[in-house]
Order: C-alpha cells, then structure tokens, then sequence
C-alpha cells in the first residue's frame, strides 16, 4: 500500500467520524453509539432528546415564576403596602 493511499484512508475515515460527531451534535441521531455497536436504529429518539424536552419545559416555568416573584416584590415594596400594614398593625 503507497503512502498516498494509505494517508487518502486515513483521512477518509476521520472524515467520516467527525461527520458523525457534527451529526450527532447538531441533531442528535447517535450515528457514533450506532457505529459502536450501541444502538440498533441511530434515528430513534434516545433518552437525551427527552432530557433536553424536559430540561426546556423547566426552564420556561423558572421563567414564569420569576415573573411572578418580580411581581410581588414590587407590591410588597410599594410604600402604600407598608402604610397599609402599619395602619392595620395600629387596630
């Protein structure tokens, strides 16, 4: 085998694995769990697809309740919020 041979096989295969990892990265399709015997079907949604699913649900209830916090703490920060309480405290 020449070396010019060997260095286009050498090359071609690294090629393809960081295709694979791009792949897997950008869509998640698992071509590297596939090509090492991991998975059977690269295509199906795995367990990360899932986590990251639940991850973005999260992430958008923190967000609502932020909102509601800040809300709250602009009413209770209201300087009629704390006469009103000063004046029940004096009944």
């Amino acid at each position: 085998m020449s070396t010019l041979s060997l260095v286009l096989l050498l090359s071609g295969i690294t090629s393809i694995a960081l295709l694979a990892c791009y792949l897997d990265a950008k869509f998640q399709w698992r071509l590297n769990d596939w090509m090492n015997g991991k998975c059977s079907n690269p295509f199906i949604a795995s367990n990360a697809t899932i986590q990251a699913q639940k991850i973005k649900e999260k992430d958008a209830q923190i967000e609502k309740l932020m909102e509601r916090i800040e809300t709250l703490e602009a009413i209770v920060t209201e300087p009629a919020y704390e006469l009103n309480k000063k004046i029940n405290a004096l009944k």
